[in-house]
């Protein structure tokens, strides 16, 4: 099963931190992750692997968000980010951050469940 290419698989694992680089090293530590510095448009983004299989993302706090404690946060495949931010919202839910395009990845938003579960869902586009 490709995770980024099946609706409802979870597909990526992300880290929003006040500190990235101590919190790769710690992980690189924990887990022997190999960690690569990429530039995603929003400052410097640390992507985990285990061999070639990149795992996760580690990221700084948005700058100017609301103030939140360190999280890993899930990404959920998607066919459509709309019809899913549409159905999200029948069902009792809501969107907390509108669809996004992510350059060179696909179109993402961040939606809460009716009980206060925060989840990222990702239409890849490739």
């Amino acid at each position: 099963m490709d995770v980024y290419k099946t609706p409802g698989a979870f597909s990526w694992n992300e880290l929003m931190t006040t500190d990235p680089a101590a919190a790769g090293a710690f992980y690189a530590g924990l887990f022997g992750w190999a960690m690569k510095n990429m530039d995603m448009g929003t400052g410097p983004y640390h992507v985990a692997s285990i061999g070639d299989t990149q795992v996760a993302g580690i990221m700084g706090m948005v700058p100017g968000g609301p103030p939140m404690p360190p999280a890993w946060g899930c990404y959920i495949t998607v066919d459509n980010v709309d019809e899913t931010l549409a159905k999200c919202t029948a069902l009792g839910g809501q969107t907390l951050v509108p669809p996004m395009d992510v350059p060179g990845v696909g179109c993402m938003a961040v939606l809460q469940d009716p009980q206060g579960a925060v989840f990222s869902v990702m239409a890849y586009s490739a």
